[in-house]
């Protein structure tokens, strides 16, 4: 009788343990604090469905997750690149493609032109010209960048992404799925798995901005999935 006990005991702890660890949409949206309850409630099965497929599969490794597509999403809704950026940024932030003030005066306020400027013959993408930079700027909750990352994700979907790259911001499902395929085939999970958050960071974002905003979301997520004891 006491042994029986006990394996109920047990059993019932490991219960209630998954349970307080299991992604809700509860606690998804406490996470995304200042995100909308409907941009919680749009991407909620997508991501879960993405833990699934890419093995984010303990508490800690979506705790980091959901701390990164939180930030680079601003708590998800935004699923695409702003590049209207001013004269003034982009002299400071992309001076190697705007040397002079003339050159930033004529693309300041006019995003298309900066994508196909400052993404012209890189990551696949053709000359300035071809387009590529803007047909093919960042979208989704990680963002997805250049012709050629779009043909490697389009290997991993039934939707023809290059020729219809729109989707990858528009589809609930693709956004979620694009920042898991690139978390994936980064092996990102084994940052995670070390609680590592400017490793995570660094993998996602190429060094740390934002980083004291990713740890806010970090420690929300920790907490809403129940991590404890931690290094």
């Amino acid at each position: 009788m006491a042994k029986h006990l006990f394996v109920g005991l047990l059993a019932a702890l490991l219960i209630s343990q998954i349970s307080a660890a299991e992604l809700t949409l509860k606690k998804l949206r406490d996470i995304m604090k200042c995100g909308t309850k409907a941009s919680a409630d749009k991407y909620f099965e997508a991501i879960k469905s993405t833990f699934k497929k890419y093995n984010i599969n303990t508490p800690l490794r979506q705790a980091h997750f959901l701390a990164q597509i939180g930030h680079e999403s601003s708590s998800l809704k935004a699923t695409e690149e702003n590049l209207n950026y001013s004269k003034k940024a982009l002299l400071s932030d992309f001076e190697n493609y705007f040397p002079t003030d003339a050159l930033a005066e004529e693309y300041a306020r006019k995003p298309e032109k900066i994508a196909n400027r400052i993404y012209a013959n890189r990551l696949g993408n053709g000359n300035e010209a071809s387009g590529d930079g803007w047909k093919y700027r960042g979208r989704g909750l990680i963002q997805l960048t250049g012709k050629a990352n779009y043909e490697q994700f389009n290997k991993n979907t039934k939707e023809n992404v290059v020729a219809n790259p729109d989707l990858v911001a528009s589809d609930a499902n693709l956004a979620v799925e694009v920042a898991g395929w690139y978390w994936n085939s980064r092996n990102i999970n084994k940052a995670a798995d070390a609680d590592d958050v400017e490793k995570v960071t660094k993998l996602v974002n190429g060094g740390d901005k934002g980083l004291k905003k990713r740890k806010e979301y970090l420690a929300r997520a920790m907490i809403a999935l129940g991590i404890k004891n931690r290094k």
